[in-house]
């Protein structure tokens, strides 16, 4: 699927499509549409741990966020071998509006979220 971003993933402003290619439920890749070279890997949170923030009104407007939307949330993962020790930045999260195809990436603020992490270990959930 093709998604248009609104509001620019962190140190790649030039991006301006993507791309989503699902691996499994957890796992997804996200393409540069203009150059497939660059990519990231991304995670559905939810399936690690309980993940729950507002989506600023700012990216509200720009994804055009209605109350019967249908919204997706991933966040970055950093790969690793082994695949456990692979990290995921909680706090910075992906949000899709699936009816529109528009992303934007959200940077969340550590002190309304402590227990939200730059660099948390897929590991650190695998007991949990």
């Amino acid at each position: 699927m093709s998604y248009e971003i609104k509001s620019p993933i962190l140190g790649f402003d030039t991006i301006m499509n993507v791309e989503i290619k699902e691996t499994d439920e957890m796992f997804s890749t996200m393409y540069d549409a203009k150059n497939k070279d660059i990519s990231f890997t991304i995670v559905n949170p939810y399936l690690l741990r309980e993940y729950s923030f507002d989506v600023p009104i700012d990216v509200r407007i720009l994804l055009d966020i209605k109350d019967d939307s249908s919204l997706s949330v991933y966040n970055i993962a950093l790969i690793q071998n082994p695949l456990e020790s692979s990290t995921i930045n909680f706090l910075a999260p992906i949000i899709m509006n699936n009816d529109n195809k528009r992303i934007a990436q959200v940077v969340l603020n550590k002190e309304s979220h402590p227990d939200f992490g730059m660099a948390e270990s897929i590991e650190s959930f695998s007991n949990k």
